[in-house]
């Protein structure tokens, strides 16, 4: 009979799937991509949409967005001129895979909120030391 670590697969460091997972799977990604769905929009109307991002870690996420190819930022002539940012192709084939992460988030939150809540009780009552 075969180790159980025999048949594992190996997820070396080095894997470049790791790195794309980890770009794209964070929540901050997710969401920019989901209010560039609809529309382009520029950098305020982004933030506007998404409470709690600071403009640091926004523009952290459209660059790494669009060094991936997920998202095209255009700069829009004027005065004073502006950026735009619009979603790709490649980041709308997001959509189908974010859209049914989402959908089992909403269908499941109820049931983890209670395991949440039942792991914190227990996590005071172990933690607590008698006097």
């Amino acid at each position: 009979m075969p180790r159980d670590t025999e048949d594992a697969p190996v997820y070396r460091a080095d894997c470049p799937t790791r790195t794309i997972l980890d770009q794209i799977g964070d929540k901050w990604s997710m969401m920019v991509l989901a209010v560039l769905r609809p529309s382009p929009k520029r950098f305020n109307g982004i933030k506007r949409q998404l409470e709690g991002i600071t403009q640091r870690v926004l523009t952290q996420t459209l660059r790494k967005l669009e060094r991936n190819g997920m998202v095209l930022r255009r700069v829009i002539d004027g005065s004073p001129p502006g950026v735009e940012y619009t979603i790709t192709p490649l980041g709308r084939s997001l959509q189908e895979p974010f859209g049914a992460l989402y959908d089992w988030t909403l269908a499941h939150i109820d049931t983890i909120q209670k395991h949440q809540e039942s792991y914190d009780r227990d996590a005071v009552v172990t933690t607590r030391r008698p006097d």
